[in-house]
Formats: C-alpha cells, structure tokens, sequence
C-alpha cells in the first residue's frame, strides 16, 4: 500500500515542499547494538496524527524499511530483513520527530537511508548509515620460530579478528622507523560480514630488534597494539660457523697432544742423554783414579 503512496507522495513535491532534517556526518552503529536514526521536520500549524504519513526507505535499492499512515505502523512492504528490528518514537510523532530505531545493527545494514514525510507538505532528506566492530587485540608471530640465523628473512604476521572495517595497519621497529610499505595484508570475511585482518611483513633478521604491529580502526578510532622482540639468545650460531669452530677446536687439540708428546720425547731424550754423560764422566774419573793409584805404587 505504501508503494503505491510513494508516487503520489513524490507527485505532490513540486507543489509545496516541507524541511525535513536529518544528521550531515554518518551515523555510525556498532555491530550487534542499537542505533537511531535521526529526522525531524517542523510544520507551520498544528496537525493531526491521522495526518502524518512517515516512510523510511534505502535510498538505493528502495527497498522499505519501515512505514507510518493513518496513526499506525504500516509494515506490510517492509523488507524482510529489517522484520522485528524498526520503531517510530510515537509520543514524539506529534512534536515532529520521525526518527527510526533499529535493533541488532548488522553490517548488511550499511547504506543511505531516505527519510519521507508528509502532513499537508512533503519532505525527505537522506543520512548515511556506517557499522563498525572492535577488532580482537591483535597478535604477532614469527615464521621460522627456530633455527634462526642473522640475515635470514623472517615474516612476521600480524592477525586480529571480528572486526569492521577494514583496520589502518602500522608496522614498525624499534626505533620507530616505519615499515608499512613492506607488508601484505588480507582480509577474510565471516558469515557476520566482520573481518579477519591478517598483515605479513618481511624483515632481515638482526639480533634483539623488535617489532610492532598497530591496528587502527577508522570509524571507532581504537587502536590495538601487538609487538615481537627478538633477543641473541633466540637466534641459533650459524651451523656452518660452528662447524668451523668445532673443527678449529679438534685441530687445536690435537696439536696440543701433538707438541706435548713431543716436549715429553724431548724432555725424556734430554734426561736419558744427561745420565750417560754423568755415567760417562764418573767411569773416566774412576779410571783417571785407578792410573794414579798405581804410578804411586810403582
């Protein structure tokens, strides 16, 4: 019925036109909750309830949210999806608020909303309605975990979930310096419409550098906050340098061993080569004696 009030509705514009207000900023809802959509208009003179016709329409698709006539709700054309979920303010219908309540605000709700009045003159204006979502706290992991080596090129990720819109993503070091340019980010949609935000950045690994991950969500203005540091002790020796550093120690040890055993050798030829000549000596001195005792004796 209401349809067929709206042609007529709009046939009567150009004969007399009434103010209808409504907010010039987005009304932003958040996902789950309650929100009103505000409109107003102003008459000249006093009216009758009777004679007050409000419809509320997607200004797109025009597909009808929620209608008023003759004193009542008028919600046979209603869209199926709004079904249960919009109200006037009936005891403000007389003081020319013609504002709509809708419950359990969902993100296909997202749109323009076209707000149609008219008593003896007629009106509309539209307001744009945006949804948002607060984001998990947002978490930051690394791949590879272990086995790490200076140089290597690590990705770090950054995941939030449940979120809408999509959220601002700052990546940053510990210096502060900004590394946004080197990440990739995607987004994965639930049957809600709310997001999983996942954002990869590539980095060239270094010892105790840290990494931050910043979500900023632009409608709600929250911000989450996710860092990642990591230490020497989390960074494995290069396999190849110890290696070396195993075989360097081998050789050392062996070349001790080498150079004690031949000290020993030495040491021991030394000893044996100074007990010779000591027996040496003492036979001559025997001998020298024994020829002195017999030219006495002679």
């Amino acid at each position: 019925m209401l349809s067929l009030l709206l042609p007529a509705m709009l046939a009567v514009q150009a004969m007399a036109l009434m103010e209808v207000y409504v907010p010039e900023m987005p009304v932003v809802a958040l996902h789950g909750g309650d929100v009103t959509l505000n409109c107003s208009f102003s008459v000249a003179t006093p009216f009758n309830l009777s004679d007050l016709t409000v419809f509320w329409q997607l200004t797109d698709t025009k597909r009808s949210v929620h209608g008023y006539r003759e004193g009542h709700d008028q919600l046979v054309d209603q869209a199926e999806s709004f079904a249960n979920r919009t109200s006037l303010f009936p005891a403000q219908l007389g003081l020319g608020n013609t504002s709509l309540l809708l419950s359990r605000v969902v993100v296909a709700d997202e749109g323009s909303y076209t707000c149609f009045v008219r008593v003896q003159d007629y009106g509309s204006a539209a307001l744009l309605l945006q949804v948002a979502a607060s984001y998990s706290k947002p978490v930051v992991t690394l791949e590879p975990e272990s086995n790490l080596r200076p140089g290597d090129a690590v990705a770090l990720t950054c995941v939030a979930y449940g979120g809408y819109p999509q959220a601002d993503v700052i990546w940053q070091d510990g210096g502060g310096r900004n590394l946004t340019d080197n990440i990739t980010t995607s987004l994965v949609a639930n049957e809600k419409g709310l997001f999983s935000m996942t954002s990869v950045l590539t980095v060239v690994l270094e010892p105790n550098s840290t990494y931050s991950c910043r979500l900023i969500n632009p409608l709600l203005g929250e911000e989450g906050y996710a860092s990642v540091t990591i230490t020497g002790q989390n960074i494995a020796f290069p396999p190849v340098a110890l290696w070396v550093t195993i075989g360097l120690a081998v050789c050392l040890l062996v070349l001790l061993i080498a150079l004690a055993a031949v000290c020993r050798r030495k040491i021991k030829e030394s000893c044996e080569e100074a007990r010779r000549e000591a027996e040496e000596a003492k036979m001559l001195e025997e001998e020298e004696s024994k020829t002195a005792m017999t030219l006495l004796k002679s």
